[in-house]
Formats: C-alpha cells, structure tokens, sequence
C-alpha cells in the first residue's frame, strides 16, 4: 500500500522540520510548503491525503488558502496548526473548510495521532462498499463521497461526507453531541464549537433555510436529530 502523502505549509523550518520527522517516523511521507501560494501550485499539481495548515503565513495567509482550496473543489483534508487560539478564529478556519484545529505549541505525537484519525476514515475506504444511503430527497453516494439533493449534487468536504453520513444513518434519532464528537474526530478532546461549525455548515448545504433548519436539528442540552420528514 503507498503511504499517505502530507504535505506540511508553514513558514517557519524548525516546525516544518519537526512535523516532517514524526511524519516519517509514522510511515507517512512528507513535503513541504513554505508559502500560502505554493502551497495551492503544489495541490494543484498533485493529490495529497491531509495538508498541514499554519494560518499566519506572508503571502497568503492560511483562511486565504482555506477559500482556494474549497472554491476550487481541492481533494485534501486539513489540520489547521495555529498560534492563533481565539475561539473566533478558529471558527472562521473550520467555517472555511478545515477539518481540525491545533494550536501552537503543540505535540507533534498528537498532531500525528490526529492525522492518522482522520486519514484511517478515508485511506482505508470508509463508506466505501458500505452502498448508498437515501432519504427522501436526499441520496450520498459512499463511492464518489457525494451528496444529491433532488438529484443535483451537494459538494463535501470529508469531514461533512462524515457527519452527514452518521445523521442519514441515524434518521429520527437523537445523538448527543459527545457521541458525535467521538465518531467523527476520534479522540477525546470534545470541542463543542468544533461540532456547531460543522453542523452550521451542512446546515448551509441541505436546508432551505439554514437559521430555521428542519431537517437538522437541534435538541437542546442534548444534541442533534436529523429528521427525514419532508426531505
């Protein structure tokens, strides 16, 4: 099996050196990007599994190059790794696009522990083979990691792909937000503004209106349930 292929974007060597042995040492290979605009050529030129993000970079910073890679429909999960811990800021990068956030300083064996969580859902064909799911007017197709909405396709990042696939196979059922938390990230850190951005994004895909979703929905001091009624 080839390994993942990371590709590690931050302006300062030291870090991109650090990750880059850990990198290694997990089987994983590494390149690297010293710049926000090489870091879209060098996804543009080639398929990387996971992009490790930093946000403050010269030329483009980070969100920038969160936008290019969600316009421009680009295959690659992305770790945000930040010195940056504003809870607004964070929000904004997940909004964008990102589908985990670590802050600076940071272990570089538990950023690794969190690029294999999220590689093992897609390198190792998650959903795929598992068939399609349809509900109603909403069918995800788990070969091409797409959602249809009246048969016109709903692009995915593939943490979304994640979350929309557990709620359509949960249909009418109530999961906490915990539950959720640990199925889709994989560890403990639970972050409940994490799980609000996430939900307010496919929020913003499926729903007419997101501010008054119908579909998914919001239990109180509890957590979501994805209803099928008039979907």
């Amino acid at each position: 099996m080839e390994p993942f292929h990371i590709l590690i974007a931050d302006d300062d060597p030291d870090i991109r050196s650090l990750i880059r042995i850990h990198v290694q040492r997990a089987g994983m290979t590494a390149h690297e990007a010293v710049s926000g605009s090489e870091t879209i050529t060098k996804l543009r030129g080639r398929r990387f599994d996971l992009l490790v993000l930093d946000l403050m970079m010269d030329d483009l910073d980070g969100f920038e190059v969160l936008r290019r890679i969600r316009s421009e429909s680009l295959s690659v999960l992305v770790i945000v790794l930040s010195a940056r811990r504003g809870l607004r800021d964070k929000v904004e990068a997940l909004g964008l696009g990102a589908d985990d956030y670590v802050t600076k300083p940071f272990s570089p064996i538990e950023l690794v522990a969190r690029m294999q969580a999220n590689l093992r859902r897609y390198g190792n064909g998650a959903g795929i083979g598992q068939g399609s799911i349809r509900l109603n007017a909403l069918a995800l197709n788990a070969d091409n990691f797409m959602l249809y909405r009246e048969g016109e396709p709903v692009s995915l990042t593939p943490m979304e792909y994640e979350l929309i696939r557990l709620f359509m196979q949960n249909p009418d059922q109530v999961l906490t937000k915990m539950e959720i938390y640990k199925q889709i990230w994989k560890h403990e850190q639970y972050d409940d503004n994490t799980l609000s951005v996430f939900v307010s994004r496919l929020r913003k895909k499926i729903e007419p209106d997101p501010l008054n979703p119908k579909f998914l929905q919001t239990v109180r001091g509890i957590g979501y349930r994805f209803s099928g009624d008039g979907l």
